[in-house]
């Protein structure tokens, strides 16, 4: 059995400081279990002005006790492909995990466009699907674990890019804030 999970939600800032906020969502305060984020390729497609992005991530994660029994290590690498549209305004960033794959497969996809009512927002949707190949009748368990982590954990992540938005708008304006190597 599959778990699904959709959640929509707007931020109060433009489309192009969320997108840029996406690359910069770590580290914070928020996302302290995100232990590393690294490139792995990052191209400009000629023929559409898309930027594609591949980054691997590696994360700490939380295990039930009951869990202990399966996994001994609670770090995972995740794969983050992005693919940014700068003429539709629009981006779309799938996640999947990498490792623990049979126990608790993740696969994260959300949407990132200017906000129908007011151009000064952002439009998020957020999918997921989360399933386990465990058996042993704990499937539904591991499931229902990683759902509820999950819907969690996407308050948290909402939280972390508010942080680094108001970052970026802090003193210095949105320019001013940002690193020298974007």
């Amino acid at each position: 059995m599959v778990k699904f999970f959709q959640h929509a939600f707007r931020f109060d800032h433009s489309w192009e400081e969320v997108t840029l906020a996406f690359f910069l969502r770590y580290p914070n305060p928020h996302a302290r279990h995100v232990l590393a984020a690294d490139i792995l390729e990052q191209h400009v497609d000629p023929a559409t002005g898309n930027l594609h992005t591949t980054r691997l991530l590696l994360k700490k994660g939380v295990i039930p006790k009951w869990g202990n029994k399966i996994v001994k290590n609670n770090e995972a690498y995740i794969l983050e492909e992005s693919v940014v549209d700068p003429k539709q305004q629009q981006m779309t960033a799938r996640t999947r995990n990498v490792t623990h794959k049979r126990l608790m497969y993740i696969e994260e996809t959300q949407h990132y466009r200017m906000h129908a009512e007011n151009p000064a927002w952002t439009h998020v949707k957020t999918e997921a699907r989360i399933l386990s190949n465990v058996g042993w009748g704990l499937t539904s368990r591991i499931e229902g674990f990683g759902l509820k982590r999950f819907a969690d954990n996407t308050a948290r992540s909402r939280q972390g890019m508010k942080w680094v938005l108001e970052m970026l708008r802090g003193q210095h304006g949105l320019r001013g804030a940002l690193p020298q190597n974007v």
